[in-house]
């Protein structure tokens, strides 16, 4: 058999095992889909809810209000959460809850939220660890995230063996996973549609000319870029799906009803009540990334001495990403009754959003390329982190790295194979595996930290004056 051949069969394999399905309530779930929901449950019961204790917090922290100059690291946490919002904010938010929403009816929109929420507890859960382990060099640079946690988290719990196995194999898993072509594809075409540029090549190419100027610098300019992006297209895209639901506001009550009534009708689409949670739970699972391990890589670059602190930071990401934007999504498309369009995603999004903004398709091409700009920029970050791991950090690599990635993109607008979204998604949901179960093996030394830091909060006590290195 050729080389090709057997390449070819070993994807196809792999993707059949990762995406592996079991029935319920007559709605395929993935078993990886499952794996991460019961993470979030158990962190949600194991930290006793830090979504709902840290989430004021949360937001002072944030706000730089308990911030101290001696801390150490490359951003502030708002740079670090704007980071990791620019690779979980994007086409899921607007294509993604479009299909969760054509399959599961409005009830979806409701577990959607729900699951986000639990979300938010497993976020928290690795962020904290991830700091908790995280390195810094004598040049000062920051280590971290799932690889250095699993390594240098379970050789502290007496595993040295397994951590180092399941650290270089998060490492590849990121490497493949982190790979953006499939944004880069969808980028174009909905910019060749709004705008009319039908060339994949130029697009190709300037795409990632626009990512090598950013990706190509420190992790301290990415961090000030996606200050300023994320925000931005965040606000975009909520302005127009907020003056979409305000031009339908007599609908609003009929709107809310059906999704309170989708979500535990017991009878309807996707097999009733449980079927339509499956379908939010997996849309949601798919959205927050959280037990993914990518975003600690974020977050383990910002300046703080307290790994909870981050940790309560990191929580707000799902809240925005799927609680916040993937519900307003879903309410746009239940008020303007294209719930049930026979359209795909993207088309969906947009045909709601033209029934108030006759400028819909422009508008929403901006804001796919931004969120695939922001999220390709955040992948190649990440990508470079985990080449460092496997091979050594230094400038030399690190530059090697990040431009061959940006060399690569182009390929996205051209190459349509099944077999390079099943490789990407495939390496990419791998990731979980080795994640979720370092996150099982912490458990304790991760609820001791949580606690500890909340409980110097609540009595109002000047803050740590430090950890040693490599303790966060």
């Amino acid at each position: 058999m050729p080389l090709a051949d057997w390449a070819s069969f070993a994807i196809q394999a792999l993707a059949a095992a990762v995406f592996a399905e079991i029935p319920v309530a007559g709605v395929p779930v993935q078993l990886v889909v499952l794996w991460l929901a019961a993470a979030m449950v158990f962190t949600t019961v194991w930290l006793r809810c830090p979504q709902l204790r840290g989430f004021r917090l949360a937001f002072r922290v944030l706000a730089g209000r308990l911030s101290d100059p001696r801390d150490w690291g490359a951003v502030s946490p708002f740079q670090a959460l704007s980071t990791a919002l620019a690779s979980t904010v994007g086409l899921g938010n607007i294509a993604g809850v479009a299909v969760a929403v054509a399959t599961g009816g409005p009830g979806a929109i409701f577990w959607m939220g729900v699951i986000g929420v639990f979300a938010m507890a497993l976020k928290c859960a690795e962020v904290t660890l991830g700091l908790m382990y995280r390195e810094r060099l004598p040049s000062g640079r920051v280590m971290g995230g799932p690889a250095i946690t699993l390594m240098n988290g379970l050789a502290a719990a007496g595993l040295p063996g397994l951590g180092r196995f399941l650290a270089r194999a998060h490492a590849l898993f990121m490497i493949l996973g982190c790979l953006s072509l499939f944004q880069i594809n969808q980028a174009h075409a909905q910019v060749s549609v709004a705008f009319g540029w039908h060339s994949p090549v130029g697009f190709g190419v300037g795409f990632a000319l626009l990512v090598a100027l950013v990706l190509m610098g420190s992790v301290a300019w990415i961090g000030r870029v996606a200050g300023r992006l994320v925000p931005t297209m965040c606000l975009l895209y909520v302005l127009a799906c907020l003056v979409t639901v305000l031009a339908h506001l007599d609908r609003l009550p009929e709107a809310f009803a059906r999704i309170l009534l989708g979500a535990f009708s017991p009878e309807g689409v996707a097999g009733g009540a449980l079927g339509v949670f499956v379908v939010g739970m997996r849309r949601a699972v798919y959205s927050s990334e959280a037990g993914i391990g990518t975003a600690v890589v974020a977050h383990a670059q910002a300046r703080t001495r307290e790994p909870a602190s981050e940790g309560l930071v990191a929580l707000i990401e799902p809240f925005v990403d799927t609680v916040v934007i993937c519900t307003l999504s879903g309410l746009t498309l239940v008020v303007t009754g294209l719930d049930g369009a026979p359209l795909d995603g993207v088309a969906m999004t947009s045909a709601a959003l033209s029934t108030a903004i006759p400028s819909a398709p422009a508008v929403l091409a901006v804001v796919v390329f931004l969120f695939a700009y922001s999220t390709v920029l955040a992948n190649g970050f990440y990508a470079a982190e985990a080449f460092q791991f496997l091979v050594g950090h230094g400038r030399v690599r690190e530059l090697a790295f990040k431009a061959a990635f940006c060399l690569v993109l182009p390929l996205g607008t051209l190459l349509k194979p099944q077999e390079v979204l099943d490789l990407v998604d495939s390496a990419f949901f791998l990731m979980a595996i080795p994640n979720v179960l370092g996150i099982y093996l912490l458990a304790r030394p991760l609820r001791a930290e949580l606690e500890g830091y909340l409980s110097r909060m609540s009595r109002a006590r000047p803050r740590s004056s430090g950890r040693s290195v490599g303790q966060g």
